[in-house]
């Protein structure tokens, strides 16, 4: 079991990716990122363990206590980062592209 250096308490995990048997995962509160760890995706809920995952989790004693897949975070989430990608894709060109 991977150790997280988070005092106890709730926190919304973002599930980045999972590459080699290990998901990368970020910790947030209140918004804004507080931390990050390296762990066995098995330590994640059956319907968290993919990448873009938004998870409700809470820490304690440096471990994840209890985690719950949020699929309506999840899809508000992915949606937003498709419409600044598509913004970012129909922007005009600068002076100096062509």
């Amino acid at each position: 079991m991977t150790t997280i250096d988070l005092p106890n308490g709730e926190y919304t995990a973002v599930v980045d990716s999972i590459e080699d048997g290990l998901a990368t995962v970020f910790f947030e509160q209140d918004g804004e990122e507080v931390g990050n760890t390296v762990i066995d995706p098995e330590e994640l809920p059956a319907d968290g363990q993919h990448a873009d995952v938004i998870l409700k989790v809470e820490i304690c004693d440096g471990a994840i206590f209890s985690a719950q897949y949020e699929p309506d975070q999840t899809e508000a989430r992915s949606n937003t980062a498709q419409e600044r990608f598509d913004q970012l894709s129909q922007r005009p060109p600068s002076d100096n592209e062509s």
